[in-house]
């Protein structure tokens, strides 16, 4: 492997950066521990800021190892398209009358499976947020899907008192789930964003290849989920003062969504449209509820760090793939995705030349298998990970913890992957 000192200074970064992920608790009990410099702690245990932070430092170590022309350039030269993306999805898919629309299609859907299976309302709407919104995400995005399954989940469990298991473990299916759910089209889920038009792959290819095992492995985590939860979740309250959104609401909500997906890779255009559904929010406030602006930041700040970060991580990985056989291939790339992002590896992988067809699917295959494991494994999971954490002890997800909970649905993504 040929490295230049500053693709080595990148990867020793990385490196800490991905280890401070695992830390954040820690710098939590030093915010507490410490009153005196609380801030600066509690600022570094935020998990939407390492990336960003350890960022800002490799373009400070380029400027010093080289000169500040060269880091500009590079910082440039990033693209911050996604990152941009998942700001603006989040934004919008997270406002009242997305949820309140998205709600209405699981309880209408769960009143019928409970008059055919004879269930309780809890457990079916568990069911159903676990398994058909991240069958969305493969047309409104994963990201879209993300916030819509966080937040519905937020109202559903996590604001309850719950047990570590249930939390932790419902976070693990719902990010395994997300992850294979954008699957079923080339445009949804961003490892296969990065790949589908070198590699020339349709909807159709990605439907035909990938659609049927990540539809069953989906149903088999949210189904296990729900047997292993059902007696520890709450029914939900009926509310009968609420004032229902109105249609017209819910359609103009609709049609900022539609058009931002539709845009997704013309950064100017969707945020031209993001700014303009704030105007529109702010102009008929009576059915909206507070933007999520704060939290959406904070993970396309995340999100950017990563691609800051991960741009100089090429010299090891790209040589790695190459020696791998198909096999080796997908089980190397799913361990690789717990320590970056899988859109990053699959992009790396598409620049190895003379590939075979068992190669790149075994590639996307155990990057999306892979996208739970941790939060910086998949784009979408800081999302989840920004409207779920206050409800976890210290507002803190152990790193730890999420990656034992995610490894039984993703044992289930890759036996149904792989023998299916």
């Amino acid at each position: 492997m040929n490295f230049t000192p500053t693709e080595l200074g990148a990867s020793i970064i990385f490196a800490i950066a991905v280890l401070h992920t695992f830390c954040t608790s820690h710098f939590e009990t030093l915010a507490k521990n410490s009153p005196k410099h609380a801030g600066l702690w509690h600022l570094l245990g935020e998990v939407e800021i390492v990336f960003g932070f350890w960022a800002a430092i490799l373009i400070i170590y380029m400027w010093l190892v080289n000169d500040l022309a060269s880091a500009k350039e590079y910082a440039n030269k990033r693209n911050f398209t996604e990152p941009l993306f998942v700001f603006a999805i989040m934004v919008v898919a997270g406002s009242k009358p997305i949820l309140y629309f998205a709600t209405q299609i699981l309880q209408t859907l769960g009143r019928g499976m409970q008059c055919i299976l004879r269930t309780k309302q809890a457990p079916t709407l568990y069911f159903l947020t676990l398994c058909i919104t991240p069958l969305l995400g493969s047309v409104i995005t994963e990201p879209a899907a993300m916030t819509l399954a966080a937040f519905l989940l937020r109202d559903l469990v996590y604001r309850h008192k719950c047990s570590n298991a249930l939390l932790f473990g419902t976070l693990g299916a719902l990010f395994v789930n997300i992850s294979i759910g954008g699957t079923l089209t080339n445009f949804a889920a961003p490892p296969v964003l990065m790949v589908a038009t070198n590699w020339g792959w349709s909807s159709s290819f990605m439907f035909t290849n990938f659609g049927l095992e990540s539809c069953i492995a989906i149903f088999i985590n949210a189904l296990g989920a729900t047997i292993l939860f059902h007696r520890q979740l709450i029914e939900p309250e009926v509310k009968n003062t609420d004032a229902k959104t109105p249609i017209t609401t819910i359609c103009i909500h609709l049609l900022f969504l539609a058009g931002i997906v539709g845009f997704a890779h013309d950064p100017v255009i969707f945020m031209w449209l993001l700014l303009f559904f704030i105007g529109y929010t702010a102009a008929y406030p009576k059915h909206q509820s507070p933007l999520i602006l704060k939290e959406a930041l904070l993970v396309g700040f995340f999100l950017a760090g990563l691609v800051v970060l991960g741009g100089l991580q090429g010299w090891w990985l790209q040589p790695l793939l190459e020696q791998m056989s198909p096999t080796a291939v997908f089980y190397g790339s799913l361990a690789l995705t717990a320590l970056t992002d899988n859109a990053a590896l699959t992009y790396l992988g598409s620049l190895v030349s003379g590939t075979s067809p068992e190669f790149k699917l075994a590639l996307v295959g155990g990057a999306v298998a892979g996208g739970g494991l941790t939060v910086i494994a998949n784009a979408p999971n800081p999302a989840g990970i920004a409207i779920l954490r206050s409800h976890f002890p210290n507002a803190t997800v152990s790193t730890g913890l999420l990656l034992l909970a995610a490894l039984p649905p993703t044992i289930v993504t890759i036996l149904v992957y792989r023998f299916w």
